[in-house]
């Protein structure tokens, strides 16, 4: 049997009369796990437990069969990158990430080095010679990555790593976490934002309420939202045509229109891309946005936080 990573028993951490994590048990035996959840979830404070930043008010969190909090061998092995950072801004970002890589525990002698091969790994060959500063926010986040791999970390632990970050620059970071992980590096990623998630790995743990919701396959949890009907907002040049043609298929529950769109409401979404898209092209309409209101993690929170989403996910 695989020892676990990372194990959660009953573990719960609160601030005041703040709940931050209740009651939570989970285990990590290694890969990648994208942490999903509203801002405010929960996921911050459990990442911060797993790092060692903070103390269970209740229950015990076990990193490579440690204890994070009171173990500096252990944080060794464990990459923290903070969704929220405050830098030596006047510092390049070798000058930066040499600091942080020899308070990790790298020597200093050959801090530079590791400091060198991590920015290079990120990207930031030809700006690290540059202050901090004047970074974009692109340039922050790679940074911050940099420094998070600089002491060669077995654990990573990334709190939002794509937030403020443009597409380009959103794409290159998701292509470095994955051959991180492909590396044999154990990552931890949070986001709200679920097709982040579904780019990086398809094993989630849903938090909601600083309890853990659901966890599993990322297609297992998705198949919870086509219980329930599925949105899909179309905006084209003739909009009534277009509701006319797709109006009687079986599994469309409803059509209303918008100024320009339409609106359909569908219990099997992948049929009813298809139907719209065959529809547009017979048609020769002009199609001007696709999108789905639903297809997004608030969605899967206001179905699995419903009565009959959490029975669901129960079954």
């Amino acid at each position: 049997m695989t020892a676990a990573m990372v194990s959660v028993e009953r573990c719960s951490k609160w601030y005041g009369h703040v709940l931050g994590v209740s009651d939570i048990s989970w285990q990590l035996t290694g890969g990648v796990i994208g942490l999903l959840g509203p801002n405010g979830a929960g996921k911050s404070t459990l990442m911060k437990l797993m790092a060692g930043l903070l103390r269970p008010s209740r229950g015990t969190v076990r990193v490579m069969g440690g204890d994070p909090a009171e173990d500096a061998s252990v944080r060794r092995r464990i990459g923290y990158a903070p969704e929220h950072e405050s830098t030596y801004d006047e510092l390049t970002g070798l000058e930066l990430v040499t600091t942080l890589a020899h308070l990790a525990g790298v020597p200093r002698a050959q801090a530079g080095a590791a400091a060198l091969s991590a920015l290079a790994t990120m990207g930031m060959q030809a700006t690290m010679n540059r202050a901090v500063k004047g970074y974009s926010k692109g340039m922050r986040q790679r940074t911050k990555l940099a420094a998070t791999l600089a002491h060669d970390p077995e654990l990573l632990i990334l709190d939002e790593p794509l937030t403020g970050v443009d597409p380009i620059a959103r794409n290159e970071i998701i292509a470095k976490i994955r051959a991180l992980a492909a590396a044999g590096k154990t990552i931890v990623v949070s986001s709200h934002v679920l097709y982040e998630i579904e780019a990086l790995t398809q094993d989630i743990v849903v938090i909601h309420r600083g309890q853990v919701l659901a966890e599993g396959n990322i297609f297992e949890i998705r198949r919870l939202i086509d219980h329930h009907p599925h949105r899909i907002r179309v905006e084209c040049d003739r909009p009534r045509e277009l509701a006319a043609a797709i109006a009687g298929s079986d599994h469309v529950l409803r059509v209303s229109m918008e100024r320009k769109a339409i609106l359909v409401d569908t219990r099997d979404p992948d049929r009813c891309y298809d139907e719209l898209a065959a529809a547009v092209i017979e048609r020769k309409l002009d199609l001007r946005a696709m999108s789905s209101p639903d297809n997004n993690l608030g969605a899967v929170f206001e179905y699995l936080t419903s009565g009959q989403g959490r029975a669901r996910a129960s079954e």
